[in-house]
């Protein structure tokens, strides 16, 4: 409709002339005044990343990288300002190195969405199954390195497509999501199994 129209444009008219550095500063001001509280309530912050991790509609976007992330995280460094790590959001940029953030921010995430995307050639991107060899993704290598970092926080394998004739919300099939869980919890089962085998051996051995 012409009225939903009209008013996106005035508030992408609001934004035109934010820029990159004033979105980092605003946050900044923001995390000084909410951090200290969530310190005070033992509370944990999460931040999501920009999805797509890329300028839309003209509009700066900042939490989009492994840089930017470590950028945020240096912001106000507390364990209560952390990142809710979104391997869909992120993976729909190829050159973001999904694994390497785990390893690197893995105590600063508390709550990780673990979802596959499929980037074609041109850049554009579709939501796939949880399987790692249907999209972009390497699931299987999100999985092991959070399993390998010891990883308590919360999981959920996020969106789903709608399969089996499902009705239901836009991205949120649950049959998928519940496809989904259960090949993380394979993995998750079988790094576990692998981990433990090596002293399993030598028990055989003695």
């Amino acid at each position: 409709p012409s009225s939903v129209w009209r008013h996106l444009t005035s508030l992408f008219d609001a934004y035109r002339n934010v820029s990159e550095e004033d979105l980092w500063d605003n946050l900044e001001y923001f995390l000084s005044k909410v951090i200290p509280a969530a310190e005070k309530n033992g509370i944990r912050m999460a931040i999501h990343p920009d999805d797509p991790p890329w300028p839309i509609f003209g509009l700066p976007r900042v939490i989009t990288s492994q840089d930017n992330i470590r950028r945020f995280l240096s912001l106000y460094d507390s364990p209560a300002n952390s990142v809710t790590l979104c391997s869909g959001s992120l993976g729909a940029n190829p050159s973001n190195d999904i694994v390497a953030m785990i390893h690197e921010f893995h105590d600063r995430i508390p709550f990780t969405h673990i979802r596959n995307v499929k980037v074609f050639e041109n850049g554009d991107f579709i939501e796939t199954s949880h399987r790692t060899q249907d999209g972009t993704v390497d699931i299987e290598g999100v999985v092991q390195a959070y399993h390998e970092n010891g990883y308590t926080g919360y999981t959920r394998p996020d969106h789903g497509r709608h399969i089996w004739g499902e009705e239901c919300r836009p991205g949120y099939g649950l049959y998928d999501r519940a496809l989904g869980i259960m090949y993380l919890w394979g993995l998750w089962d079988a790094y576990k199994r692998s981990a433990a085998a090596p002293s399993q051996l030598k028990e055989a051995v003695q």
